[in-house]
């Protein structure tokens, strides 16, 4: 049965499939680097009410695809996501200050597909290929 958002006035299942690259695609999503990614994505979707089906953070790239409110635009929740993350990770992590010096983490623009053309399976199981090794403990989300 399909889960459906419902508030006093709408039913909605709205899905998008988005994805992000590092500025100049350098592979500096490693380490702690690369939890602390995943671990500030999950706290921005919790307060923006997006929903993570399926999340994955590569080496100079994020995947995620996510159930989101019909009051909520993708690009601002784009804007949100890679705003916040390059903000805080440039704090915390002094290295990216030398590699990224003109404070812009992410390279400019994003993708996002709808789900709605195609069946969510189809994403999950295209994600699930960028699984090197099974990381049950990490729930939805895939490191490579």
């Amino acid at each position: 049965m399909v889960d459906y958002r419902r508030t006093s006035h709408s039913v909605s299942k709205m899905s998008v499939h988005l994805v992000w690259v590092t500025k100049y695609r350098y592979h500096v999503l490693q380490g702690d680097i690369q939890q602390r990614t995943r671990d500030l994505i999950i706290q921005i979707c919790n307060s923006e009410n997006v929903q993570i089906l399926k999340g994955v953070v590569s080496k100079d790239h994020v995947h995620v695809h996510v159930e989101y409110p019909p009051s909520l635009s993708v690009s601002i929740l784009v804007k949100k996501l890679k705003g916040r993350t390059s903000r805080i990770l440039q704090n915390e992590f002094p290295i990216l200050k030398q590699k990224y010096w003109g404070r812009h983490f992410w390279a400019v623009g994003y993708g996002a597909w709808s789900t709605g053309q195609i069946t969510d399976e189809m994403v999950q199981e295209y994600l699930e290929h960028h699984r090197e090794k099974p990381n049950t403990e990490k729930g939805n989300w895939i490191f490579e």
